[in-house]
């Protein structure tokens, strides 16, 4: 909404003016009624000074808008005008009170407004008429409603004033969305689509409301924020988590949106992503406010919900094509085209229209100052430009994955994977598969075939500590991505539906990063459940068919871990893709890894990776034992000997409940 002009201020401030003085005339010649003198005639010279007011306005005054707003009869408009004056003008309580006969009286009441306003009527005190519904007057205590003090509404007040005030008690808890600058063609279409839906109604009490469902709320916020500029509003965003839930304090929140939607024109807009059963109370705030609510009102969640009191009209918000962000791209980006490189982003990110625009200007901050790993350069640098608007991206899609997961950060390059040479190939493989996609995907059309099967599983399965996890960071290290750990124990739920609501949130999240999903202990879900003995069976088979069909058409690479293959039924593992063997290392895998274990900078002294390599345990024991031992000497101020590896050798054999065998640590003190 357009700031008005000075000009209009000062002419609505005289119109202001002009109009409470016609109401001081009434007062006035009520207030001589009483005291049983004649009183002076002006309401000629009022209306008179009222026309003059109005003919000065470029645009119709504040007070002439509230009037047409809540279809104020004269009589009302003259209540709140009497509740204007007290506010406009110091010595309006003494003339309240001559009028009152009253010393003590120095305010204004309905009695006073009813026997003193022309046009007056009982039913304007109405809880259903304007003035009360509506909350325009406050009422003070008293012992009889005529009786009670009035005064006018704080918001209502500055409104008058031609001053846009949020009320304090909404300010905490509201924030004013602006329409972003651009937005994907499909998304612009929707946007039309909502104001289209809304453009002819008229009535508050009948405004359809509007849900928005998909995987991004920033989508979701940006079309509602497009849709309500269409219309030449604002828009107001409400987290769910911060609605009351007693029903007097919902109550309350109503009546004060509603008075702020009527005076700013503005729309709410509900963002209410919580599917959890702990949630139960505030899904029935949502679902009585958004129903009871006058006005547009949007609700933004994850999922559809159910419609009470009012029409309730669904859009499923969907990200932009690849196409489109490849148009979004070459408008971000200060380039005359965006070249064959830049073309993988939007196969990979897939970000809105504000997200690429921010994402860009990061991008291009990043290129000057050479954050990528690359020296800095300019825009004409195609690798720098490249790495930038990647990581760039990376940045953008992170923060909703960072509330369900655990990101972990690659320190593992591929010189420190010990794996036979099958393995690695498989590894080297997969990692083939996520750079190619849009070659094979895009370009040679496989994605015309649906979106199942298009997404990259893979399952690593082995003993504990033989470096599975450490494959996933070596893969996203080379591909340049994010990795996410999941642990499937904690996301698995005892609630029927829960793991698949769960399982949704995360899979939504990844979709903007194109990020590795690492799902540890697939045991906790997966096992031999294809043989359906009761309704546990079946829901264990409905969560596992869940994940598979996310993994399937999930367009970034999804790694389930397993210690133990043989629970997984085959069923399921035929719709993974990869599936990779960590065997338990041999000792010559193992004296590998020793040589591997000590930093560079780590002192050392008569190592020897042979005698090392006698241990029979895994790398993951492997690098606790040597970590142990660089403390060890580290304390004693040596450089790392094999005495101090036989302590932590000892020490971790204890933590694994097992018995340092005399032929592991044979010559060890030779």
């Amino acid at each position: 909404m357009e700031a008005p002009s000075p000009h209009w201020l000062e002419a609505n401030h005289q119109y202001l003016l002009a109009a409470v003085d016609g109401v001081r005339a009434a007062l006035e010649t009520h207030a001589a009624r009483l005291a049983g003198r004649p009183a002076e005639d002006r309401s000629s010279a009022t209306a008179a000074a009222l026309e003059r007011a109005a003919a000065a306005l470029p645009s119709p005054a504040a007070l002439d808008r509230l009037t047409s707003i809540f279809g104020l009869s004269p009589f009302e408009r003259g209540v709140i005008l009497l509740g204007a004056g007290l506010e406009v003008d110091a010595a309006f309580g003494n003339l309240c009170a001559a009028a009152h006969g009253d010393p003590q009286r120095d305010y204004p009441t309905f009695r006073l407004a009813l026997d003193a306003l022309p046009g007056s009527h009982w039913s304007a005190l109405s809880p259903d008429a304007s003035l009360r519904r509506w909350r325009l007057l406050e009422l003070g205590p008293g012992n009889a409603l005529a009786a009670s003090p009035l005064r006018l509404a704080e918001r209502v007040l500055h409104y008058l004033f031609g001053v846009q005030h949020l009320d304090d008690r909404l300010a905490g808890i509201l924030e004013t969305v602006p329409p972003p600058q651009e937005l994907a063609p499909g998304q612009r279409a929707l946007a039309e689509r909502i104001a289209a839906l809304w453009r002819p109604v008229r009535d508050a009490a009948t405004f359809p409301v509007v849900e928005l469902t998909g995987s991004d709320p920033a989508d979701r916020r940006f079309i509602a924020a497009w849709a309500c500029s269409l219309l030449g509003r604002d828009l107001r965003a409400l987290p769910a988590p911060l609605l009351p839930t007693r029903p007097d304090e919902l109550e309350s929140l109503r009546r004060l949106w509603e008075l702020e939607g009527a005076l700013s024109g503005s729309a709410l807009l509900i963002e209410h992503d919580e599917t959890r059963e702990a949630e139960a109370a505030r899904e029935e705030a949502v679902a009585w406010l958004s129903g009871r609510a006058l006005g547009g009102v949007l609700v933004s969640g994850d999922a559809r919900r159910r419609a009470r009191h009012r029409p309730v009209i669904t859009f499923e918000v969907t990200p932009p094509t690849t196409a489109e962000q490849r148009a979004l791209w070459k408008a971000a980006l200060p380039l005359e085209s965006v070249n064959g490189q830049l073309d993988h982003i939007p196969m990979q990110f897939h970000l809105g229209a504000p997200a690429i625009r921010t994402a860009a200007i990061d991008a291009m901050a990043r290129l000057r100052a050479g954050e990528n790993g690359d020296p800095p350069g300019n825009q004409e640098d195609e690798a720098g430009l490249f790495h930038a608007v990647w990581d760039a991206c990376r940045t953008q899609a992170r923060p909703r994955l960072d509330d369900l997961a655990e990101r972990i950060l690659p320190a593992a390059t591929a010189e420190d994977l010990i794996l036979p040479d099958h393995q690695k190939q498989v590894l080297v493989s997969i990692g083939v598969q996520v750079r190619r996609r849009l070659e094979v995907y895009e370009h040679w059309g496989f994605d015309t075939r649906g979106e199942r099967g298009l997404g990259i599983s893979a399952l690593f399965a082995g003993p504990s500590g033989t470096g599975k996890t450490m494959a996933a960071e070596v893969l996203a290290r080379e591909l340049r991505l994010d990795l996410y750990r999941i642990d499937l124990s904690a996301t698995v739920s005892k609630y029927i539906g829960e793991t698949e609501k769960n399982l949704k949130k995360i899979f939504d999240a990844a979709e903007a990063g194109g990020v590795i999903l690492l799902f540890d202990e697939a045991d906790a879900l997966f096992g031999k459940r294809s043989d359906v003995k009761d309704s546990h069976d079946r829901h264990a088979n409905i969560e596992v068919s869940y994940l598979l069909q996310r993994m399937e058409a999930y367009r970034g690479l999804a790694i389930l871990t397993t210690n133990l293959k043989r629970s997984l039924d085959s069923a399921f593992l035929r719709r993974i893709r990869f599936i990779v063997e960590f065997p338990f290392p041999g000792q010559r895998e193992r004296a590998e890894i020793w040589r591997r274990a000590f930093p560079s900078p780590t002192p050392t002294d008569g190592l020897d990776p042979e005698k090392l390599a006698q241990l029979n345990v895994s790398g993951g024991n492997i690098r606790n034992i040597a970590l142990n031992a660089a403390f060890l000497a580290a304390d004693a101020g040596e450089p790392v000997r094999m005495t101090h590896l036989l302590r932590a050798a000892r020490s971790e054999y204890t933590k694994l409940e097992k018995s340092l065998g005399p032929g592991e640590v044979r010559g060890w003190d030779s």
